[in-house]
């Protein structure tokens, strides 16, 4: 039996599944047949949909509504008020819920407040998408992207600092100035290749 927090103004519906020391905070909403992993923190006044898949260590800042098609692997980090979509072409007269679209946030990803992420998109392991920014396509491992429509702006470390890539040897290569990890970058592909002690 898992053991989590829910404030006495939210609602978990039955069929929902809450992972151990999970914390879900006023007003929050979570529909049956979502999942949500251990050691979550739900902000206030967010909404989980049905069927929306949550993995461990996941924080969700206030005023975020993460419908059903979505899938967030663990470490990922959602900014207040972000914005998903699961329908590229709503119309109030017409049902389209057998045309969600899937979108899957990899671990360790940061969205920045007031973002909006457009349904049917990857956003790539630690990417890190702007405060404000539009998505409308796949975003790397590793990439930075901001602005509307969002576009490629650089690379970020795991630690959340953003990589100076310079050519050495024949190939492009950052330190993080942070941390001191290591990444090699090869066109738009980003890969750690090794970590300072």
């Amino acid at each position: 039996m898992t053991h989590f927090f829910a404030h006495e103004s939210s609602f978990v519906d039955e069929g929902a599944e809450v992972g151990s020391n999970t914390k879900i905070w006023h007003f929050s909403h979570v529909m049956a047949g979502a999942k949500i992993g251990e050691n979550c923190n739900i902000g206030q006044n967010v909404y989980i949909g049905s069927d929306v898949v949550i993995h461990d260590h996941v924080k969700i800042q206030n005023n975020v509504s993460v419908y059903q098609g979505v899938t967030l692997e663990p470490y990922v980090f959602l900014g207040p008020s972000m914005v998903f979509t699961n329908v590229l072409n709503p119309r109030s007269q017409i049902s389209r819920k057998n045309d969600y679209q899937q979108t899957l946030v990899k671990q360790g990803a940061s969205i920045g407040a007031n973002a909006t992420i457009v349904c049917g998109v990857t956003l790539g392991r630690y990417s890190f998408v702007g405060a404000g920014a539009v998505i409308t396509q796949h975003i790397p491992d590793y990439a930075l992207a901001y602005g509307n429509p969002a576009k490629l702006r650089g690379w970020m470390c795991q630690c959340g600092v953003k990589l100076h890539f310079a050519i050495k040897d024949q190939k492009e290569v950052a330190e993080c100035d942070s941390c001191g990890a290591h990444y090699e970058k090869h066109q738009q592909t980003v890969r750690m290749i090794e970590t300072k002690n």
